[in-house]
């Protein structure tokens, strides 16, 4: 096991710093400092072949410009927020209206767009953490996080999050990863088979925002209790699907008591790569690429539409303003935790 620090470049005349894990087996995880970022994740396939998976950037300008919060760290509050506010008691807050200029999307990108600070914890961990200042984007206090990545000869890549503001507010973070088990620049993910654990999904407006009603899967395109291709059925004429252009939806995890649950499996022949998630959260938003436009990623490379996925391990979008969700609200000093883990393997 080993930890290695180099430049991965500048921003703002500071040094953006990649620390890259590299297990016993020669597999590893790259992050940047720049959103406390997964910039990598490289793993040998069927054939012993290096596969890096990560859809991202090579260079800071391409995080900072170019960016669909590729790998990156989302909070204060991930997701989307419905009308750009929410109430604290009998305060309105309005927050930065970044999507459409009515939704507030993944906080404004605070978190993912400024520079943490990291220190090596151990021989396969790096922890990462950020200040965030009272009022940005117009979400109340200041909040400490810190954002634990270990990853072990288990090959399973463990994110534990950490939090605590010293006002009253909602919490709930995320990392917006887009994977490809095949290779960043290998095609859609459309032939890769995928298994939720979810008998319900968050039914949503034309704004993405949840509509309060739980839908249940059963024959819907939503079902993935059982594994199938993502592309069987993300075709289907079905008005949520047309909503969001494909999969983009909360899916309501089951069986959610604020433990270590494995959550699914999305698998490819191709690779033989299989990754299990787990999550102690009650939600994970699965979106298949749908808006992914071409633009040039790692060595150039053109992310096209559906050429990577996302399971964003969540509280449900909107849930400051549901009141039947699962609560992600935080009194002034009550850390909020959470842990994910992406566990890699060969079919």
């Amino acid at each position: 096991m080993a930890v290695e620090r180099d430049v991965f470049g500048e921003l703002n005349g500071k040094p953006v710093y990649r620390y890259t894990i590299t297990n016993n087996n020669e597999n590893s995880v790259g992050i940047i400092t720049l959103g406390a970022t997964l910039q990598s994740i490289v793993l040998k396939d069927k054939n012993g072949a290096a596969r890096d998976i990560l859809l991202g950037f090579d260079t800071v300008e391409g995080y900072m410009t170019l960016s669909n919060y590729q790998g990156a760290t989302v909070g204060p509050v991930c997701n989307r927020i419905g009308g750009a506010s929410f109430m604290i008691g009998e305060k309105k807050y309005e927050l930065t209206a970044n999507e459409k200029d009515v939704t507030c999307l993944h906080s404004g990108g605070e978190f993912s767009f400024t520079l943490w600070n990291a220190v090596v914890v151990d021989a396969d961990a790096v922890e990462f953490s950020y200040v965030s200042p009272d009022g940005v984007n117009g979400f109340p206090g200041e909040t400490k996080t810190t954002v634990l990545f270990t990853f072990g000869d288990d090959d399973a890549l463990r994110i534990r999050y950490r939090a605590v503001s010293d006002r009253d507010t909602f919490l709930n973070l995320t990392n917006h990863a887009y994977f490809n088990l095949n290779g960043y620049d290998a095609g859609t993910i459309l032939d890769h088979e995928m298994r939720i654990n979810a008998d319900f999904i968050t039914a949503v407006d034309s704004f993405s925002i949840p509509t309060g009603e739980l839908m249940s899967v059963e024959n819907t395109p939503f079902d993935f209790r059982v594994a199938k291709k993502i592309g069987k059925e993300i075709e289907a004429d079905h008005a949520q699907l047309a909503l969001t252009g494909g999969y983009d939806h909360n899916f309501c995890l089951n069986g959610c008591d604020g433990t270590l649950k494995e959550a699914g499996c999305v698998s490819s022949e191709d690779s033989g790569l299989k990754m299990k998630f787990y999550t102690t959260l009650p939600g994970v938003q699965f979106y298949a690429g749908n808006y992914l436009g071409g633009r040039p990623g790692k060595e150039g490379k053109p992310m096209e539409k559906r050429t990577g996925f996302c399971l964003e391990t969540q509280f449900y979008p909107d849930t400051p303003n549901q009141p039947s969700f699962p609560s992600c609200f935080f009194k002034a000093g009550e850390a909020y935790s959470s842990e994910t883990v992406y566990e890699f393997g060969l079919i």
